[in-house]
């Protein structure tokens, strides 16, 4: 049997998730991209499920056996029943959002906890760039440029704290890294991604 170094060789927010959800669970992976992750939790016996708009995407969750339906979290989640998953994930998902505040209040509607992960806008690289540069970073966390980037939102781990607490969001536990490595100590400057358990 593989371990999970084994299998995450490349995924450190996939690793870090697929350890936090116990077997069958009843789980959403909103915006779930190729995949990936869902694919991963079929092998915890975890009824696992994912929304996402962009339709290559669907194509490669359907080749790898994953539930996937056809959505815009945008236009919102009224359709699912309160707490009908012990988890909603959104991972590095929140900050493509028209309305990430809507959707992280919805997600705590329908998911008993949801798990949160999005790159941190306030990077020390980042920072730098601006500084010095005077342009819009551009990283492997943030490989877009302005005129081309999904990302409408820029965040950082100080600024999520925030609105956890001006929202009154218990923050269960926190994990921050930067590609393969933990980044627990000033995340806020040293960590490329930051990982957020909520519930109500």
């Amino acid at each position: 049997m593989k371990t999970n170094k084994q299998i995450f060789t490349n995924r450190l927010d996939i690793e870090i998730i697929y350890n936090l959800i116990p077997e069958n669970s009843r789980v959403l992976d909103l915006g779930c991209g190729d995949g990936d992750l869902l694919f991963h939790l079929k092998k915890k016996n975890i009824k696992a499920q994912g929304i996402e708009k962009d339709e290559k995407c669907i194509y490669h969750c359907i080749e790898k056996g994953v539930i996937v339906h056809h959505g815009d979290l945008d236009e919102g989640l009224i359709h699912h029943l309160p707490k009908s998953f012990d988890f909603v994930i959104l991972n590095q998902t929140i900050q493509e959002t028209h309305h990430p505040g809507n959707i992280i209040r919805e997600s705590l509607r329908i998911g008993k906890k949801i798990i949160v992960v999005f790159p941190n806008f306030a990077h020390w690289r980042n920072r730098l760039q601006i500084l010095f540069k005077g342009e819009t970073p551009v990283s492997d966390n943030l490989p877009f440029r302005w005129y081309n980037t999904p990302n409408l939102h820029f965040l950082s781990i100080t600024d999520f704290k925030d609105f956890c607490k001006t929202h009154h969001l218990k923050i269960v536990t926190s994990s921050f890294f930067s590609g393969k490595s933990i980044r627990n100590l000033g995340p806020n400057l040293f960590a490329k991604l930051a990982l957020f358990v909520l519930e109500e």
